[in-house]
C-alpha cells in the first residue's frame, strides 16, 4: 500500500524537479528571426550577501544594505486582486509553467499554441515575454467600427466566424496574461473567449502576469513591431 502512494508522490516530484531547472538553464526561443534566451537575469551583486530576514523586511521590503541591482521598484496601490483561479476548468499557470510552455509546445509548433498578452498595445510596446503575442483584451468584443481587426485577432488564435457562429477546429492551445495578480484585463480577455465557445481545456492563465515574471529578474524584450 505504501509503494502505491509513493509513486506519485516521486513522479510529481521529478515533474517538479524539471520544471525547477528552467531557471537555471533558461529557455531558447525564436523571436522576430533572433535566438532569444529566457532566463533569470541576476547581478552578481545579489548572490554575495545572505539571505537573512532582516534584509527582507525594511518599509520597502528591502534595507537599504541591499544592492540597488538586487532591488526592484513596483507600484502597489493600483488594480483589483484577481482570485487564483479563474474557474474550475481553465488552469492557473506560474512562471515555471509558462517556461515550459515555452520551450515544449511554443516553440515546436507555433500554429498550435500562442502566449497571448492582453495588455493594450502600448502596454505590450514597453516590455513583454520574449515570444508572447498582442492581442489586446478589449479588441476581441466584435465591434463593427473595427471588424477588421476583430477578425485579425481571432485568425492569430485560429478562430474562424462563420456568420453568426465560430468554428474552433484550430483553436491553439494559449496561455494569457496581463500586468499582474491585480490586473483584470487577462480575466476579461478569457470571459470574452468563453463566451464565443472556446474550448476551455485549451485555456491556461498566468495570473502573476508582468509584475511577477519581471519581480523573478526572467528576461523581458522589447518588441521590433
Amino acid at each position: 500500500m505504501k509503494k502505491i502512494l509513493l509513486l506519485p508522490i516521486i513522479l510529481n516530484f521529478a515533474f517538479t524537479s524539471e520544471l525547477t531547472i528552467l531557471q537555471l538553464s533558461g529557455v531558447k526561443a525564436q523571436v522576430e528571426n533572433e535566438e532569444v534566451l529566457i532566463q533569470r537575469e541576476i547581478h552578481s551583486d545579489c548572490i554575495k550577501f545572505a539571505m537573512e530576514p532582516e534584509l527582507f523586511w525594511g518599509e520597502d521590503f528591502a534595507k537599504k544594505e541591499v544592492s540597488n541591482n538586487c532591488k526592484k521598484t513596483f507600484i502597489t496601490s493600483k488594480g483589483m486582486v484577481q482570485p487564483i483561479n479563474y474557474n474550475d476548468k481553465v488552469k492557473t499557470v506560474g512562471e515555471l509553467e509558462v517556461l515550459e510552455f515555452i520551450k515544449t509546445k511554443y516553440n515546436k509548433s507555433v500554429n498550435n499554441y500562442a502566449l497571448v498578452d492582453t495588455r493594450p498595445k502600448s502596454w505590450y510596446e514597453t516590455g513583454t515575454i520574449p515570444t508572447a503575442i498582442n492581442i489586446p483584451f478589449d479588441e476581441l468584443e466584435e465591434d463593427e467600427l473595427f471588424m477588421d481587426l476583430y477578425l485579425e485577432n481571432l485568425k492569430k488564435l485560429g478562430i474562424k466566424k462563420q456568420k453568426d457562429t465560430y468554428n474552433f477546429d484550430n483553436a491553439k492551445t494559449i496561455i494569457v496574461f496581463c500586468n499582474g495578480a491585480w490586473c483584470k484585463q487577462s480575466h476579461v480577455a478569457l470571459d470574452r473567449l468563453i463566451e464565443m465557445g472556446y474550448p476551455q481545456e485549451k485555456l491556461f492563465w498566468y495570473r502573476g502576469g508582468i509584475h511577477s515574471w519581471n519581480s523573478m529578474s526572467f528576461t523581458i524584450i522589447k518588441p521590433k513591431e
